[in-house]
This record gives C-alpha cells, sequence and structure tokens, in this order.
C-alpha cells in the first residue's frame, strides 16, 4: 500500500487538506478497505494502494480508454471517477476478467484468448483497456455489426493501430463472422 497521502502526522497536516477516508472496495470478488484522499481516482486507487497495474493510466482525461474496467458490468474510464464514488460497486479489471468467466484463477477469458489467436496488440500498452471495453461492449447487447463494434469501441485508442485485429477478436468471439 502506497504511503504517501499519509506523510502528514494527523496534528501536522495542512488545514486546507480534507481528512484521509476510508473507503471500501469490492475489486475482482475482493474487498478491500483503504485510507485514502477524497480525491483519489479510482485509477490511482487500483494502481498505487492496490498494486493492480494490469489497469494503464494513457492520457488521464478520459480521452484513450487505456484505464477502461467494468463497474458493475459496465465499462468506465476509471481516471474519470472517483474511488469514493465506487464503495458499493463491483469493480473488475483486467487481472480479474478471467475469474469472472471461469470462477478461479487460471484461465484466460474468451476475448483475452481471441486477442492472443488474432495477434490483436502490438505494444500492449492499451489492450487491457481495450479488452475491458470489449467485454463492456458485449455487456451492453448494441452490437450487431463489425461497424456497430468499431463505433462502440472508438473511445479505446491504439496507438500502434492494431484496429483491424482488435475488431477480429471481438467479431470472433461474438460469433458476428460468417463463414
Amino acid at each position: 500500500m502506497n504511503s504517501a497521502v499519509e506523510t502528514y502526522p494527523p496534528d501536522q497536516r495542512p488545514p486546507s487538506l480534507p481528512p484521509i477516508q476510508s473507503v471500501k472496495l469490492t475489486v475482482n470478488g475482493k474487498e478491500t478497505e483503504l485510507k485514502i484522499a477524497p480525491w483519489t481516482t479510482l485509477l490511482d486507487a487500483l494502481r498505487e494502494y492496490m498494486d493492480l497495474t494490469g489497469t494503464k493510466k494513457g492520457c488521464d482525461h478520459g480521452q484513450c480508454g487505456a484505464c477502461t474496467v467494468l463497474v458493475n458490468g459496465k465499462r468506465i474510464n476509471s481516471c474519470l471517477t472517483l474511488a469514493v464514488m465506487q464503495e458499493d460497486a463491483q469493480i473488475t479489471t483486467i487481472e480479474g476478467l478471467a475469474d469472472t468467466v471461469n470462477g478461479s484463477a487460471g484461465g484466460l477469458h474468451p476475448l483475452q484468448k481471441a486477442f492472443i489467436e488474432h495477434d490483436a496488440f502490438q505494444c500492449g500498452y492499451c489492450t487491457p483497456g481495450q479488452i475491458c471495453s470489449a467485454v463492456g461492449l458485449m455487456n451492453e447487447g448494441k452490437v450487431r455489426t463489425t461497424a456497430d463494434i468499431r463505433e462502440l469501441m472508438s473511445g479505446n485508442i491504439c496507438r500502434c493501430g492494431a484496429y483491424t485485429n482488435i475488431v477480429d477478436a471481438i467479431e470472433d468471439v461474438m460469433n458476428l463472422k460468417t463463414a
């Protein structure tokens, strides 16, 4: 756990800083209590306090999608929400995604397998966000065509340009391709 926020002893904390807050987060099925500043984003809580570094910090402005996680099955940019706002939510990161399908650690989620099979990444930095977003997309149930996938995944940027293979991987899992 990062203790950077707790560098001030309680009696020496500058008066302008709000008190450190206790927050219970349920991430990948495990409840964890954190002592964090109220302005800590979910992204920073995951990465800096829980060591779940699979979720990536990209633009930190909600424009690239690298920080996408699932909250109650819906995809969100974790850099745009505060950790304290997600206390009663079920948060799933790329680290816990396999467990949502298999019920135990060790196996890969079908989208993780498809990304490997379709070589749907190059540097891999955006891949956790792409996969979590694709799972959220599938949960939304709005996709009917390849164009729908492209449109609904447009919030996730791949600077390497692996879009064709990413769409192929998602189509494969959704069985959208006709033989």
